[in-house]
């Protein structure tokens, strides 16, 4: 049954779009990459996508919980986004979702 209730788990993601100054994306790529290294339990992983040809860029973060998220809030995280918010062209539009619809490719090659 345990694995039934694992199944029916959703994952939450929190979720940044935001634009950088002219050039400071890539500075901002390191610092988001430092981190996401941070992260620890409740964890399950992230994207950071850009814009081609822009510096503006949507980070997507990966949680069990959102209590997992709040534990995962260092001294050394916060430091690193202290770090980043300079880099803002203004600041970005962040929110929280559940992630309702998770469909992996091997999951439609077995429904096929």
């Amino acid at each position: 049954m345990s694995e039934f209730q694992d199944f029916l788990r959703r994952k939450f993601a929190y979720v940044a779009i935001g634009e950088f100054k002219s050039g400071k994306f890539e500075e901002a790529q390191r610092l988001f990459e430092q981190a996401v290294s941070s992260y620890g339990d409740g964890f399950r992983g992230t994207f950071l996508l850009q814009e081609p040809g822009t510096d503006r860029g949507i980070s997507i973060i990966f949680w069990e919980s959102a209590a997992d998220m709040e534990a995962n809030r260092t001294e050394a995280h916060e430091t690193l986004l202290k770090q980043m918010t300079p880099l803002f062209a203004k600041s970005p539009s962040v929110a929280f979702y559940e992630v309702v619809c998770d469909i992996q490719p091997q999951e439609i090659a077995k429904s096929g």
